[in-house]
């Protein structure tokens, strides 16, 4: 990384460096590689013995070689040398190749190591092939798509099936059936399922073409040539302009903004709309807008090779014979939005699917309900249920043939296929028996149906259109209305087995608005709304807000309701001014004109929020320069000298500000998180010590209520004391030992002795109706687990206000850990504190499932029913709700006992039990950040995560990027074997959505790479509730339903043909008119099924609602198991027997009053047909809960249709008509048959027989042991509506009425979106697009004059620059952190303080006010001190 002569720079050359930096002394390329050298973070880089003689410090003299010819620095000389065997072959040759760990594998000789190109130079780039900027999802042509789909559909095993026996029925020696009675359905289902798969794919299409057809412009000669995306190849250099999508990832060389510094924004990465800043190459910044110049650019670039590491980049840029070093601060990647940047140039390093943003979107998987693949379990089963069948009549047919039926072939000649007939020997009849088995074979096929695919594609599409068409799931957002749209049809019954939800936070939990809500100012509480009786209530759409007319700065979306801070704000109260201008002075805003009004652009939208508070209170920040900030204050400009500015970081958790007023006063504004500012407040009569009880009382009300909370204070600085510390800070920035920390050490002695002003309260505004989804879906036994890119602190913050976590968890642990034993220590331990505090005990009962479950789920219900009757709940309602988690119960898998986990097993909840349940309500949290996630989701420690994790009531992971989002779903995919679900909004969150069973998107946001990757998408996060808990539950009751009534009515109506084989002679001839047997899955028997399975519910959607409890039967899978198909199945068997030999038996020998023989096959035939259709109409009609005209309409028309169909085929239609088919036996058969009492008699019996038991069991069952939806549908029939506590139950309020944690602890709301680096920019000016725009009026006539040092480059510069303003004041730079390998590293939970005394400031020993759990590195575990606050 070479910059000057003078900056420190590298050369490797096989192993060896040629020019050292100062391990002390770290460039920003360094810092980004995680060490003081640049590969010290690499095992094998690691320091040895041999190396502590190293020197510690460089000296030089710039443009002296006299003087540093001394030291005998290495020069700066590049060694090409030859490749070696190896790097030819793909294991070196690389940047990094060199080193040891980094040397290719045999599994990666073939993995590029590095990637080179050159910009502007497509001949050359071309040698590489790397991917052009196409993108493609879609998985058809034209040409294609017939083939491919059938092939794709064909690997189902029923259709697969299907297409043999099809084959099989054109042999007419073993074909019993017309061919087309399969191949008639077969092609319905190929058709269907093709039409179904080519509409997705030209959805992809259309999307695919907007996508690579969006417009970019490429340097081409001097001038731009406007392309389409497809076009963009590697090197070429794009011109972009503000709001544009960033087309493929770019290496940054120059922009529109001084100092090449841009802003973008990457909510399609990571969720995020915080505006982040890159800045251009050093060297490149200077060619502007040059055209001519950026033609003429041919840098030659060396980097890593495509990854999906969204923050992390390795190169150099090669140029004019010098090498400059790229970090991610240069890269601009696909999928960002260019903001507040009027243009940039890029040159374009990885396009199309070699993106980072590609590359971390994961494969498209097909996805299959657990239904579907348990019915290929089944589908087996039937096969070789089948195959026995067959193979029983196979070989009674050949003793028959043996014993009886060679004997008879005059009367019954053997077909002519058969060899040599006149033997009848054993050869011929093997060979009948053979054919027979295939006669058979299509014969009884019918017991797995064609029809039964067809059914289950058109009850799926139903559904899907349930979904779209649901109004009360319709987003209602003026011109961004969204409705919820299912994007497949094979999920839908899976919605109603969920069991893990994976959500992201940013746009899909929140709006990612922040809104001004409360404050405290000296003790007093600002902001709350109250009635007419003087009690608080929460402000609605008809509250009367504020007005701010008499400000003409105010906006008019601004929104306060208490008049109190008003009126205070017009007096000037002097602790309510100090309030304002401190929220006017300190941040980081920078202030631009649009259309002629003040707009603020803020690094976050928590300080938008602050400064905009400020300025509708009067209090407007109106300019500011690397000097001076400009603010009105009540119509008046005031112009405050900017000393310094000690910025934000994660760390230090608060900023500062020092400035000097017009009355030549130095003031220090500081704002931060409680515990931070807490512990720096001096106790004097300024901030006495009510104020500040109070004050943490508010600031207690307001985390409890979900707000974000920052407290504010001030210190008046001695002129004489602010030079002295001026000059040490400039000391220690120039200190070649312990710079970080000396500077920290004076930016704390600053920040000391501090007077307390207040706090402030801002909402990060949930979407409408998320507490209340969560709530719900966490009442059906659905865990949410939270996967965000947030920093902690805010998604903490967060899953309170949206009651994932509540004041009654017991626990919350923060896993941080850096290293892989660090993170293992802290699982293991925090596992053994939750087992302690769940009081798990692990019995040794075991048992499998069975009857024993459904009485479990009963007892649970009922538990909860009881529980519910005994617990007052909340105000807050839901937090105080005791849960019952449940373990998903598998198929031949043992259940070992536990009391609350939800991933250990289940016992059978007694009242001891529920009295645990009761006090443990809260149960525990964990919460891990994204480094300490890596090695959790490693091989060694994937198991001890997901133990601890399934332990709690909530997870959290911070920081994750998407692909590690992907891996934690993956994780209980593969191991808990439950359904899972994820739900986001952009394009961070497409890995995971596809990685999971279902894939939910929130749409009407940027973009549509998620939608497109989604299986289902709606409006708003609290429609997910319905989605589940309405529509999954439906979907999978009426699924079950539908396949339990199915393989009732075709094993019933396959196994009499069966029955019948034994009384003709095993001669594969059917007991069935073959024209009904075409008619009883097409007709008679399709209708009413497929209302069954799109209308029926069993509650209304109200009530499923209103009782989550209702949804828990799906996720045990229930409705439709192995046990359940036996059932069926047996049910089916013993209908098949009573409905053949009952009329066999009737019609035996029988003879009419007139003397006529009725013992015929024709009799028989129709006498058992009629049977089996009311049969099997009387039993759907006992399966259907909900009754509906359509319902009636299609069974009793289906049966009205079987005689119709009956009546004509044997008695209307002439018999010339079907003297030629097999019903010419049959004709007049309804009538000489009707007309018999053994007809009526045998429906009468067969009916009895098998319907009335079946309605007796239902009555019983009703009576004696009614389900949980049983009981609500005969209380609504009785006309009783939900109770008003069951409203109460589910409501949440963000009121300060919200039940306190019972420990008496209190959390920190403190949550602050923010990131370093801001105000070092806003020191060197580098933030400034047209500074005399910005000043007030007094100043209109100022300008600022740019010093040499001002072109320093800001993003690879070594050490930070002191560069002296007009002010003569240097700019502040913040230390970086280094994790000490001395001290043993903590974890924190809601605590700033150190593990260990000794390592503490004087300020800090006592411990923090609000200190939680910490445990240690090493194991041991120590539990904080906590309070107490009262006024």
């Amino acid at each position: 990384m070479h910059k000057s002569i003078g900056l420190d720079f590298i050369m490797i050359k096989t192993g060896k460096m040629h020019l050292t930096f100062p391990e002390e002394k770290p460039t920003k390329f360094s810092k980004s590689c995680g060490g003081g050298r640049m590969f010290s973070w690499l095992p094998c880089c690691a320091s040895t013995s041999k190396e502590k003689n190293a020197p510690t410090e460089r000296v030089l003299r710039a443009n002296d070689r006299e003087y540093n010819a001394q030291f005998e620095y290495v020069v700066n000389k590049i060694v090409e040398e030859k490749q070696t065997k190896s790097s030819k072959s793909g294991g070196g040759g690389g940047m990094f190749s060199w080193l040891p760990c980094c040397a290719s594998t045999s599994k990666e000789k073939n993995a590029p190591t590095e990637r080179r190109l050159r910009a502007n130079d497509r001949e050359y780039n071309s040698q590489f092939k790397y991917a052009d900027n196409l993108i493609k999802t879609s998985k058809y042509n034209i040409i294609t798509f017939i083939p491919q789909n059938l092939f794709e559909q064909f690997q189902r095993i029923a259709n697969f099936y299907f297409l043999v026996l099809m084959i099989l029925q054109f042999i007419p020696q073993i074909s019993s059936i017309s061919w087309y009675s399969t191949a008639v359905p077969l092609v319905i289902v190929l058709a269907f399922s093709a039409i179904k798969d080519g509409y997705d794919d030209v959805q992809r299409h259309v999307s695919d073409r907007n996508v690579n057809g969006r417009k970019s412009y490429v340097v081409r000669n001097g001038s731009l040539c406007e392309e389409d995306w497809s076009n963009v190849k590697v090197g070429d250099v794009i011109r972009m302009m503000s709001n544009q999508f960033v087309a493929a990832d770019l290496l940054l060389l120059s922009t529109s903004e001084p100092y090449g510094v841009c802003f973008i924004e990457t909510m399609e990465l990571d969720g995020e709309t915080n505006l982040k800043n890159r800045g251009a190459m050093s060297c490149t910044q200077v060619m502007g807008d040059d055209l001519d110049g950026i033609t003429r650019f041919d840098g030659e670039v060396v980097c890593e090779p495509p990854n999906n590491k969204l923050d992390k980049f390795q190169g150099k840029l090669i140029w004019n014979n010098q090498e400059y070093g790229i970090t991610n601060d240069n890269i601009l990647l696909r999928g960002c939005i260019l903001k507040n940047t009027r243009w940039c140039y890029g040159v374009v390093v990885f396009a199309g699917k070699d993106t980072k943003l590609m590359m971390n979107s994961g494969k498209t998987k097909f996805k299959r309900t657990s239904l579907d693949r348990f019915l290929n379990i089944l589908i087996v089963g039937i096969v070789l249920f089948l195959i026995a069948m067959c193979l029983i009549c196979t070989i009674l047919c050949a003793v028959w043939e043996y014993q009886t039926g060679r004997y008879f072939t005059v009367y019954l000649p053997w077909d002519d296929v058969v060899p040599n007939p006149e033997q009848r020997g054993g050869r011929q009849i093997a060979l009948i028996a053979f054919l027979q088995f295939f006669s058979y074979v299509i014969l009884l096929n019918t017991v797995v149906p064609i029809s039964l695919y067809v059914s289950v594609e058109i009850i799926r599409f139903i559904h899907s259109l349930w979904i779209n068409y649901d109004t009360k799931m319709y987003y209602e957002n003026g011109e961004k209305s969204v409705p919820a749209k299912a994007h497949t049809t094979t999920l839908n019954e899976e919605l109603g087995q969920v069991q893990y939800v994976f959500s992201d936070k940013t746009g899909t939990l929140t709006q990612n608005i922040m809104t001004f809500n409360k404050c405290t100012i000296n003790g007093i509480s600002y902001g709350d709304v109250y009635d007419n009786k003087g009690e608080i209530v929460e402000p609605s759409d008809r509250t009367p807000s504020l007005d701010f007319s008499w400000n003409s700065s105010s906006e008019s979306t601004f929104k306060f309701y208490d008049k109190n801070l008003m009126d205070a704000t017009k007096r000037q109260v002097q602790e309510i001014d100090l309030f304002w201008r401190l929220l006017a002075l300190c941040h980081t805003v920078m202030p631009e004109r649009d259309k002629g009004q003040l707009v603020y652009q803020a690094q976050s939208p928590d300080e938008h929020a602050l400064t905009s508070a400020a300025r509708n209170f009067g209090y407007v920040f109106r300019a500011r320069t690397p000097q001076s900030i400009t603010i009105e204050v009540m119509g008046k400009e005031e112009t405050h000298d900017l000393l310094s500015i000690l910025d934000f970081n994660n760390d230090r958790k608060r900023m500062s500000v020092i400035v000097r007023g017009s009355d030549g006063k130095i003031r220090l504004y500081c704002k931060g998180a409680d515990m931070m500012i807490m512990q720096r407040i001096h106790v004097s009569p300024s901030t006495s010590q009510i104020m500040r009880t109070s004050t943490n009382t508010h600031l207690a009300d307001f985390a409890n209520i979900g707000l974000r909370t920052l407290c504010l204070a001030y210190k008046d600085i001695d002129p004489g004391y602010f030079s002295d510390w001026e000059e040490r800070v400039k000391k220690a920035g120039t200190a070649m030992q312990n710079r970080e920390a000396g500077i920290d050490a004076l930016y704390e002695e600053m920040e000391r002795d501090l007077i307390l002003i207040g706090a402030t309260a801002i909402e990060d505004k949930l979407q409408d109706g998320v507490p209340e989804a969560i709530a719900r879906l966490s009442e059906a036994n659905i865990k949410i687990w939270v996967l965000t890119g947030d920093k902690t602190e805010t998604a903490i913050n967060i899953a309170y206000s949206c009651r994932l976590l509540t004041d009654e968890t017991k626990e919350i642990v923060v896993v941080d850990g850096q290293t892989e034993s660090e993170v293992e220590v802290q699982l293991k331990d925090t596992r053994n504190t939750f087992e302690q505090i769940l009081a798990l005990k692990r019995g040794p009962k075991e048992f499998r499932r069975s009857e024993e479950v459904d009485t479990y789920i009963n007892e649970i219900i009922h538990l909860l029913d009881s529980m519910e009757k005994s617990t007052t709940p909340s105000p807050g309602g839901v937090g105080s709700k005791p849960r019952i988690e449940i373990e998903t119960i598998h198929e031949d898998s043992d259940i070992v006992s536990s009391a609350r986990s939800m991933d250990r097993n289940i016992v059978t909840p007694d009242l001891k039990s529920a009295e645990m349940a009761e006090q443990d309500s809260g149960g525990v949290a964990l919460v891990i950040n994204g480094d300490s996630l890596a090695f959790a989701l490693g091989p060694r420690l994937e198991r001890t995560f997901l133990e601890v994790a399934c332990m709690c009531n909530a997870v959290i992971c911070c920081r994750v990027t998407p692909l590690q989002k992907a891996q934690v779903v993956d994780l209980v995919k593969r191991n808990k074997k439950a359904v899972t679900l994820s739900i986001g909004d952009g394009a961070n969150d497409v890995s995971m959505i596809k990685t999971a069973h279902i894939g939910v998107v929130i749409s009407g946001q940027e973009g549509m790479q998620a939608v497109l990757a989604s299986d289902y998408s709606i409006g708003q996060f609290k429609y997910l509730e319905r989605l589940l808990l309405v529509h999954g539950r439906w979907f999978y009751i009426r699924m079950a339903k539908f396949l339990r009534y199915f393989f009732y009515k075709n094993f019933a109506f396959t196994l009499t043909m069966f029955w019948y084989s034994f009384f003709c002679g095993y001669s594969a001839q059917t007991v069935f008119d073959a024209i009904l047997i075409a008619c009883y899955n097409l007709f008679f028997t399709a209708l009413p099924v497929l209302a069954m399975g799109s209308l029926d519910q069993d509650v209304d959607d109200h009530y499923s609602l209103r009782y989550p409890k209702l949804y828990l039967p799906g996720q045990f899978n229930l409705f439709f198991n192995m046990r359940i198909f036996i059932y069926s199945v047996l049910h089916g068997m013993f209908s098949s027997l009573v409905i053949f030999f009952i009329p066999y038996g009737a019609f035996y020998n029988a003879a009419a009053s007139s003397g006529k023989d009725l013992d015929d096959y024709s009799s028989l035939a129709f006498t058992t047909f009629t049977a089996l259709v009311v049969v099997v109409t009387g039993q759907i009609a006992f399966d259907t809960a909900y009754w509906t005209a359509i319902s009636h309409f299609v069974i009793w028309g289906s049966l009205a249709l079987y005689f119709f169909v009956c009546f004509l085929l044997y008695e209307w239609l002439p018999v010339s008509w079907i003297v030629k088919t097999s019903s010419s036996i049959s004709f007049g058969v309804v009538y000489r048959t009707m007309v018999t009492p053994h007809f009526w008699f045998s429906l009468l019996m067969v009916s009895v027989v098998l319907l009335l038991p079946v309605m007796l069991n239902r009555f019983f069952w009703l009576d004696t042991h009614p389900s949980f939806a049983d009981r609500l549908r005969i209380r609504r029939k009785m006309g009783k509506k939900p109770s008003t506590k069951d409203d109460k139950k589910t409501a949440f309020k963000r009121t300060a009425a919200t039940r306190r944690s019972v420990r008496g602890s209190l959390r920190s709301g403190y949550a602050f979106s923010h990131s370093q680096g801001f105000g070092e920019l806003i020191l060197k000016g580098k933030l400034f697009k047209n500074v005399e725009n910005l000043r007030g009026k007094n100043n209109s006539g100022s300008k600022i004059h740019p010093t040499s040092d001002d072109y320093q480059p800001i993003l690879v510069s070594s050490v930070p620059e002191s560069s002296e303003g007009s002010s003569g004041t240097p700019s502040m730079h913040l230390p970086i952190g280094k994790h000490s390998e001395n001290v043993p590293h903590t974890l924190n939970v809601n605590t700033e303080d150190w593990s260990h005394s000794d390592f503490r400031p004087s300020y800090a020993k006592e411990p923090s006010p609000l200190q939680g759990t910490v445990i240690r590195g090493d194991g041991r575990r120590q539990r904080a001190i906590s309070r107490e606050t009262q006024v």
